[in-house]
């Protein structure tokens, strides 16, 4: 059981205040009859809540992917700057959402948002070694030496030691894939710094076994879909 303020504010887009006045205010109703008491609890699988006399839909959890684009900070506000949760549509934004982990402001590509605190947490967590895949584009040709010095695990230049990565050179030398199961601080231009090379374009596109779709364009966000849940899911079992 919930309060009925918990599911008029997620569900309706609205601050917990804000749901608190529909509800004394007689907006709200449960299986067709009005309700004033902001504590009322209800059943959200079971019960017909409607808010204006239109039917809420209420998630506990929402899971939703978004093609992230270059120059959009991953943080869930900011005073000056646009962030990721600016770029969800109102019919899905809620005030509980946050990033699961981050991408650097000039990142692009995939990035899973969540208000599953568990969920953020396993996928996360330095002990789960989830694998995260990005498609990096250098100033200068990758060398085939680097493949093995990044599956030994690279030392970074403040002493910092990395797991094992692995790297794919394309056929330009220009671009590679690299895949890594840590997140530290601006870790793959560190990485590509020890050699010499900088990092001109940055996209990830592979996170804990799910691909970022190729009909997901730059900006736009959808809800995770059951199949991909359940991708993320056995890739988080694989990492344990």
């Amino acid at each position: 059981m919930e309060r009925l303020d918990k599911i008029i504010s997620t569900g309706g887009g609205v601050s917990r205040s804000d749901a608190r006045k529909l509800i004394l205010k007689g907006k709200v109703s449960v299986n067709g009859k009005t309700v004033r008491d902001i504590a009322f609890k209800v059943d959200p699988k079971a019960d017909e809540i409607s808010l204006f006399g239109e039917p809420i839909t209420y998630k506990k959890h929402l899971y939703l992917i978004m093609n992230k684009p270059k120059g959009v900070l991953t943080a869930t506000e900011d005073k000056n700057k646009q962030t990721v949760i600016d770029l969800i549509p109102d019919e899905l934004c809620r005030r509980d959402l946050f990033p699961v982990g981050r991408l650097d402001k000039d990142t692009t590509g995939l990035l899973i948002i969540t208000n599953d605190g568990d969920f953020a947490h396993q996928l996360l967590s330095p002990n789960k070694k989830v694998p995260k895949k990005y498609l990096v584009t250098l100033d200068g040709e990758v060398g085939e030496e680097l493949i093995a010095k990044f599956k030994e695990g690279l030392t970074l230049a403040d002493g910092t030691k990395l797991s094992s990565a692995t790297l794919q050179i394309l056929s330009d030398l220009h671009t590679a894939f690299v895949t890594i199961t840590e997140g530290k601080y601006h870790q793959i231009k560190r990485m590509f710094g020890l050699f010499d090379l900088g990092v001109n374009e940055l996209k990830r596109v592979s996170f804990a076994g799910l691909t970022l779709p190729e009909d997901l364009l730059e900006g736009e966000v959808r809800e995770l879909t059951v199949n991909e849940l359940e991708c993320i899911k056995n890739a988080k079992k694989k990492a344990i």
